[in-house]
């Protein structure tokens, strides 16, 4: 309703500069004419000076102006505002214009983020051969980075989806793209917050150098909750778990990535010797080192949890 207002303003602004003709959405008192505006199935009550006959005729071609506002307006280039309305900077009243234009119909999709540096013009290209019978949608957002619009029809869940795609444009182009998976959204209305969610996936599993190239939305979803506590708050909870005292351990990538992987592997100490490629000797050694100076023994779950939790405190502090 806001964002309809807001687009209702600007277009009365318009109209003003224009023609001269002031339409207010209250009310000022003295000789005024009220009437209702119909702005995308939206019943508005507005005003204009005056009264009588002249009045009532201004009032009727503000209607049908208004009302006719959608034809007058030409869409942007389609992907300009697919860009747009994924970057939130699009009001309903286009987002369901571009709805209707494009035949988008009900239904729930997801968003995902596509990070590729060197090779994006390809990677592009082959996904719209991909989707090319389908519904869903690409549209390049930057010089390294698309978007692509899933619509859910298959059963196919949207981390299968994303794997899926990854492993053609692996296959066909030889690039691994990092992707990021937003929540699923109940229509083409909620796009936005599904794609804010997948360029959240792609800049936590870099922040954290998340394993592989696929990543959900809701992997991160301690870390988001971390990221809404205050700075001062995130330094008090590192004086509470003195994790200055740790610093070696957490500004050692060996020492912080043997930690990860081991957390990845479900604490299993051969599974992470294996996947390392190191002596299981080294690893225990790694882990005993990791509980001497944090005071935490990851073997143990809970303190593999409050280890995970340090970890993210360590570096959303210093981002």
């Amino acid at each position: 309703m806001n964002d309809t207002l807001a687009e209702l303003k600007n277009i009365l602004s318009d109209i003003a500069e224009k023609t001269g003709t002031v339409v207010r959405l209250e009310p000022h008192g003295g000789r005024e004419t009220r009437f209702t505006l119909d702005f995308y199935g939206v019943a508005v009550d507005a005003w204009i000076d005056g009264d009588g006959k002249t009045a009532e005729e201004t009032a009727a071609l503000l209607r049908y102006f208004v009302s006719n506002a959608d034809m007058l307006r030409p869409l942007p280039d389609r992907e300009d505002y697919l860009r747009s309305i994924l970057l939130g900077e699009a009001g309903s009243w286009y987002l369901y214009r571009f709805m209707s234009k494009y035949k988008i119909s009900a239904g729930a999709c997801f968003a995902i983020c596509i990070r590729e540096e060197k090779r994006l013009a390809e990677t592009v290209a082959h996904i719209e051969r991909c989707i090319a019978d389908t519904r869903d949608m690409v549209v390049r957002m930057d010089d390294e980075t698309c978007a692509l619009i899933k619509f859910c029809e298959n059963g196919q869940s949207d981390v299968e989806f994303a794997r899926f795609i990854a492993q053609s444009v692996y296959e066909e182009i030889g690039v691994k793209p990092l992707f990021g998976v937003g929540g699923e959204a109940g229509s083409f209305t909620e796009i936005t917050t599904s794609y804010q969610q997948a360029t959240t996936a792609v800049r936590m599993s870099a922040l954290f150098r998340s394993r592989g190239e696929v990543h959900s939305y809701r992997e991160f979803l301690l870390v988001r909750m971390l990221e809404e506590v205050s700075e001062a708050r995130l330094k008090d909870f590192m004086k509470q778990f003195r994790v200055e005292e740790a610093a070696e351990i957490f500004e050692d990538e060996d020492m912080l990535g043997t930690a990860e992987e081991f957390l990845e592997n479900s604490l299993n100490v051969s599974e992470t010797s294996r996947n390392l490629y190191m002596h299981r000797n080294t690893l225990t050694y790694r882990l005993d080192k990791i509980e001497r100076v944090t005071g935490l023994n990851i073997r143990k779950f809970s303190d593999a949890v409050s280890f995970r939790v340090i970890s993210i405190l360590y570096k959303l502090i210093r981002t």
